[in-house]
C-alpha cells in the first residue's frame, strides 16, 4: 500500500524532513531504486549508490547530510536496520491466502477454528485441533490430530505439524517445515559401538552385530509466542517429556532441532544448525549457520557462536565461541594466526639447522 514519507516516519516514531508529502510505493536498494521507492541507506557506504538510482526519499543515518545526497526527503533513524524491520512490514503483503475455508480444505468436525480465519486449498486439520483468531493457513498444509495453536498465526504452504503439537501466538512458519515428527532415538541390547567409543574416546573392544531398536517418541513438541520457523526446517517431539522452543525464538532454513531438546528465549539459530537431543539453550543464544550444538549439554544465556561453531561441552553463559570444537573466539582467531605462520616458521628452522650444520662443519 503506497505510503507518504510522513506516514511512515509516524508509524514508526522516526523523523521526516524534506518534501514529506511525497508518495512512497515500496522499498529499494540505493542503486536500484525508482523514483517512487524509498531506497536503504543505512551508512554513507550505501549512500554512496544513491546517484546510480533514481530515489527522491530515503531512510538514512541521523544527522546525515540528505540534500547533500540529491534527495527530496528524508527518514532518519539512529538505527536504521532496526528501522527497516518496521518499514519492511509495512510493505509486506504477506502470501496471498483468500479469507474463509477454501472447499477443498478438509476438516475434522470436532476441530475448533477461530474467527477469521482464512484456510487455504487441500489443508487438512485434525481430530480435536485448536486453532486461535485469525489464523492464515497456506495450501496443503496438515496440522493432525490435538495440535493447539493460537491466535494470528501464519503458516505458508506445505507446512506439517504432527500430532499433540502446542504452539503460541503470532507464529510464522515457512513452506516445507516439519514440527513435531519422530526422534531419531535407537538403542542396542548391549551397549552399542557408539556409546563405547563415547566413553573411551577411541578404545573399541570386541566386535559383534548387533540390531538397533526404535525409541518411540511419546512427548510433544511446545513452541512459545512470536517463533519463526524456517523453510525445510525440523523440530522433534520428545521421547517422553516435549521439545520446547522458548517465545520469540527464531530458526533459519534447514535447522535441525533433535529429540527432548530445551530451547530459550530470543534466541537466533542460524541456517544448517543442528541441535542434539536433550541439549538444552538458554536464553539469547546466537548459533551460526552450520553450526551444533552436540546432545545431553548445556549452552548458557547469552552465548554466540561463529558460523560452523560445534559446540561439544557445556559453554558457560556470555561466552564468544568459534571454531571445531568450539573454544574461546579470540583464542581460536589466535590459534589461526599461529598456523597460518607455521611455513615460515619451519622455513627460518630449516634454514637455521643449516646455519648450525655448516657452523658444525666448519669446526
Amino acid at each position: 500500500m503506497p505510503q507518504t514519507v510522513a506516514s511512515i516516519a509516524r508509524m514508526l516514531g522516526l523523523v521526516a524532513e524534506g518534501e514529506v508529502g511525497l508518495t512512497v510505493t515500496g522499498v529499494a536498494e540505493p542503486a536500484l531504486a525508482g523514483p517512487g521507492d524509498l531506497a536503504f541507506a543505512g551508512n554513507p557506504e550505501y549512500a554512496a549508490e544513491l546517484d546510480k538510482g533514481q530515489a527522491r526519499a530515503a531512510l538514512l543515518w541521523a544527522g546525515a547530510d540528505w540534500r547533500g545526497l540529491g534527495l527530496a526527503a528524508a527518514i532518519l533513524a539512529e538505527r536504521p536496520r532496526y528501522a527497516m524491520a518496521g518499514i519492511s512490514r509495512l510493505f509486506d503483503p504477506g502470501p496471498e491466502i483468500a479469507p474463509g475455508i477454501h472447499p477443498s480444505a478438509v476438516i475434522d468436525p470436532s476441530a475448533e477454528i477461530g474467527a477469521s480465519a482464512a484456510i487455504g486449498p487441500f489443508v487438512v486439520i485434525g481430530r480435536d485441533v485448536q486453532i486461535g483468531p485469525r489464523a492464515r493457513i497456506g495450501a496443503h498444509t496438515s496440522i493432525a490430530e490435538g495440535c493447539r495453536i493460537g491466535a494470528d498465526v501464519l503458516l505458508y504452504p506445505r507446512v506439517t505439524i504432527c500430532a499433540r503439537v502446542e504452539i503460541g501466538a503470532r507464529f510464522i512458519c515457512q513452506p516445507g517445515a516439519v514440527i513435531g515428527g519422530d526422534g531419531f532415538s535407537f538403542v542396542t541390547p548391549e551397549k552399542s559401538a557408539a556409546e563405547e567409543v563415547r566413553q573411551t574416546l577411541g578404545q573399541r573392544g570386541a566386535l559383534h552385530p548387533q540390531a538397533w531398536a526404535r525409541i518411540a517418541s511419546l512427548g510433544g513438541v511446545v513452541i512459545g509466542d512470536d517463533v519463526e520457523v524456517g523453510a525445510n526446517t525440523t523440530i522433534d517431539r520428545g521421547t517422553v517429556r516435549a521439545t520446547m522452543i522458548g517465545s520469540g525464538t527464531k530458526l533459519d532454513n534447514l535447522v535441525q532441532v533433535g529429540h527432548n531438546a530445551q530451547i530459550g528465549r530470543d534466541c537466533l539459530l542460524c541456517g544448517q544448525v543442528a541441535i542434539g537431543g536433550s541439549a538444552r539453550i538458554g536464553d539469547r543464544v546466537v548459533l551460526g549457520g552450520k553450526g551444533g550444538v552436540t546432545d545431553n549439554i548445556i549452552v548458557g544465556d547469552d552465548v554466540v557462536a561463529g558460523a560452523a561453531t560445534v559446540i561439544l561441552s557445556n559453554a558457560p553463559a556470555g561466552r564468544a565461541l568459534f571454531g571445531t570444537p568450539a573454544i574461546k573466539m579470540e583464542q581460536q582467531i589466535e590459534a589461526w594466526k599461529y598456523m597460518r605462520r607455521l611455513g615460515r616458521l619451519f622455513a627460518q628452522v630449516a634454514e637455521l639447522r643449516e646455519a648450525a650444520t655448516r657452523a658444525r662443519d666448519k669446526d
